[in-house]
C-alpha cells in the first residue's frame, strides 16, 4: 500500500484564505473509492494502492482549477513500501513502541 502526503495550494485566488478550497478537495476524496485520507493541518495524507493514490493526487490538483484558481501548485511525497504491509497507523505505532 502507498502512502502518499499531498499538499495543494491555489494560487490567483484574490484571496490569502484556503479553507474553502481545502473543504471542496475534502469533498473530492469523499466520492473516491479504494483509498483512506487524513487531514492534517498542513496535508492530506492519502493511502491505498498506488494507483488509487495517483488518481487521488490528480482530482486534488484539479479541483482549485474548478473552484476559479488561475494555478495550483502541488506537491507529494509518496512512501510505497512491498516487503510487508504498511499504513500511517503501523507506521506510528512502530515509532512509538521504540519510546
Amino acid at each position: 500500500m502507498a502512502i502518499a502526503e499531498v499538499t495543494v495550494l491555489p494560487v490567483g485566488t484574490g484571496s490569502t484564505s484556503l479553507s474553502s478550497y481545502v473543504a471542496e478537495m475534502q469533498h473530492v476524496l469523499e466520492k473516491l473509492e479504494g483509498i483512506q485520507y487524513q487531514l492534517t493541518s498542513m496535508s492530506t495524507i492519502i493511502e491505498g494502492p498506488l494507483d488509487n493514490v495517483f488518481a487521488a493526487i490528480a482530482a486534488l490538483h484539479e479541483a482549485p482549477f474548478n473552484q476559479g484558481a488561475k494555478r495550483v501548485s502541488t506537491s507529494v511525497k509518496i512512501d510505497d513500501r512491498r516487503d510487508k504491509p504498511s499504513s500511517s497507523e503501523q507506521k506510528l505505532r512502530s515509532v512509538r513502541e521504540k519510546m
